[in-house]
């Protein structure tokens, strides 16, 4: 037990002395730094997300970009209609993408496998166009959300993308602390429990079909806070924000960073942020072929899946700790 707490608390110290550095770092990048990093932390949420309904709960899902967008359109909404604080927006496109996960789960519950991914995969295909159909969502182009200018005590020089970058990242850390809390408790140890050995799990006293449901409505609620963020960093919510594209980048992420560790979801985060600048500096190089740019990142994205499949299947970070062990 005291090893356990002090296990915990110098984890949050950890956490804190990375939320300084945000801190930090935020008053010395530029503006288009200050939009990736908070980017990698929209990813950093979403792709945590992943892991806990795949990697904990052994549940496939192949449209999580479309609970993003349903986050999204919840925080704006509520902020258009209601005219409520951010940080409440933000609890709302939680509550709300929760519920509807919760009644997605309820069907997943009866599904497995590549139904299960092809279910979700379904959602995320037609979202888009179900948003089109409806006028107070304002269509292709969308409607607006905007997270407000930072204090006056931060100082001129602290500009609006650098706000965004502090408060995607603090939100970011917040997520990440709970959600390592949460998979270290009973629900996540029944959740582990259930994708080891269902059987088992069933004999033990476990409901399968309440903890997969459990499971995937914490997954949409943590989803639809990296959908609000998000809305954040763009200022627009609009079904091209949310491409099936955005599904399938997520869980490459997922992927990259491990799916079966939550400790590698910054390496999935950095990577989707990452791929399209490198084919960009390589594309430059390229500039007599018009395929080159376009067709690179995916490119890249293949082979970075292919390595990893082989030479980490586990990811990275397991693959570090299996030498360090040895």
């Amino acid at each position: 037990m005291h090893k356990r707490h002090v296990t915990n608390k110098h984890r949050f110290i950890g956490f804190v002395l990375i939320g300084l550095l945000v801190y930090i770092l935020s008053n010395t990048v530029d503006e288009w730094k200050s939009f990736q990093g908070a980017t990698i932390a929209v990813y950093v949420v979403a792709i945590a997300s992943i892991i806990l309904l795949t990697g904990y709960s052994g549940q496939i899902s192949l449209g999580h970009g479309a609970l993003l967008a349903i986050g999204a359109y919840t925080a704006a909404l509520t902020q258009i209609y209601l005219h409520l604080p951010v940080w409440i927006c933000f609890v709302a496109a939680v509550l709300i993408t929760s519920l509807f996960g919760a009644i997605l789960g309820l069907a997943a519950a009866r599904l497995t496998g590549p139904y299960l991914a092809g279910t979700t995969l379904a959602l995320a295909v037609g979202l888009p166009s179900i948003a089109n159909q409806f006028s107070f969502l304002g269509g292709e182009q969308g409607i607006s959300f905007d997270a407000g200018w930072p204090p006056l005590s931060f100082g001129e020089a602290f500009t609006q993308y650098k706000w965004f970058f502090w408060i995607t990242s603090l939100t970011a850390l917040i997520m990440m602390w709970w959600i390592q809390n949460l998979l270290r408790s009973r629900y996540g140890r029944t959740w582990r429990a259930v994708k080891t050995n269902e059987v088992a799990a069933e004999l033990s006293g476990i409901r399968l079909a309440r903890s997969k449901v459990l499971a995937f409505t914490v997954s949409a609620g943590i989803a639809g806070m990296a959908g609000a963020l998000l809305a954040t960093t763009i200022n627009n919510v609009s079904p091209s924000a949310f491409p099936l594209a955005l599904s399938f980048s997520l869980a490459t992420g997922a992927i990259l960073s491990g799916v079966n560790t939550l400790g590698g979801v910054m390496i999935g985060a950095v990577a989707l942020v990452a791929i399209p600048e490198i084919a960009s500096l390589v594309a430059d190089r390229w500039s007599g072929s018009e395929s080159v740019p376009s067709l690179l990142p995916d490119f890249i994205v293949s082979v970075l899946l292919i390595l990893t499949v082989f030479l980490a299947p586990k990811g990275p970070i397991e693959k570090f700790r299996s030498r360090h062990v040895k």
